[in-house]
């Protein structure tokens, strides 16, 4: 006896990868997601190299892990894949406190975040005839 198998979420054209417990906050994050969201896979990668983030690196992993995920677990072509969501949420907050004159405290707050990214293959887009096949 065993529990049911999970039913998938996601369409069949589509692959996931979570990193959970980043160090950085959600607000920091989301500006890094937000230059991959919608763009094909090989240019969210190219951009993420060449970004100055700290944690640009990381969400690369994530994004080269989803890539891998559709490539290898779900069969899917790695050429047309696009970051169709890149989601980022909250995790813990770890609570320091900061010592201040006169005896008083202040309290830092470190916050972690998670990152989900769903990549999605496009299908090929039939090519628009030329201008010189229309007078043909």
């Amino acid at each position: 006896m065993s529990k049911p198998k999970h039913p998938r979420t996601l369409a069949e054209t589509e692959a996931q990868a979570i990193t959970r417990n980043i160090r950085v906050s959600p607000r920091k994050l989301n500006l890094v997601a937000g230059l991959i969201r919608n763009k094909p896979a090989s240019q969210a990668v190219a951009t993420l190299t060449f970004s100055k983030r700290r944690i640009a690196q990381e969400v690369k992993k994530t994004l080269e892990s989803a890539i891998a995920n559709a490539e290898n677990n779900h069969q899917l072509d790695v050429d047309q894949l696009v970051v169709k969501t890149a989601e980022v949420g909250k995790s813990i907050v770890m609570r320091r406190f900061h010592a201040r004159g006169r005896g008083r405290s202040a309290r830092v707050e470190k916050f972690f975040s998670h990152l989900k990214i769903v990549v999605a293959e496009r299908a090929p887009e039939p090519e628009a005839a030329s201008p010189e096949q229309k007078a043909a």
